[in-house]
């Protein structure tokens, strides 16, 4: 189980890692939005599932594991929303998408 518990850890510490790239890389403020949503995604609920596991299995400790599923639960929830949130506002105080940029689908739906 141990072995378990730290995977998710790993997991969780790639996708942070990959997050910062991103963050680093990507060209614009949407973009960059979308790397950090995914380390406080990904990268979170990887250590909080391996929270819970530790807390059940080796601490038996079942008032700990309730409270680390309703964070991850939570931040399920409010994570993705809070980013769309971000973007939206940024979005209509001007903050410019790349040159690059395929598509504006929300431009698109603001003009209807």
């Amino acid at each position: 189980m141990i072995i378990a518990i730290y995977v998710l850890i790993g997991i969780s510490i790639f996708f942070a890692f990959a997050g910062v790239v991103g963050m680093l890389r990507m060209p614009d403020a949407f973009c960059r939005m979308q790397s950090s949503t995914n380390i406080s995604t990904f990268g979170v609920l990887g250590v909080i599932i391996g929270g819970i596991l530790y807390s059940a299995v080796f601490l038996h400790n079942a008032e700990m594991a309730v409270k680390l599923a309703v964070m991850g639960i939570f931040y399920i929830v409010t994570s993705p929303i809070a980013g769309h949130a971000i973007a939206k506002g940024a979005y209509h105080h001007g903050v410019k998408m790349t040159r690059k940029s395929v598509c504006d689908k929300y431009g698109e739906d603001m003009e209807k």
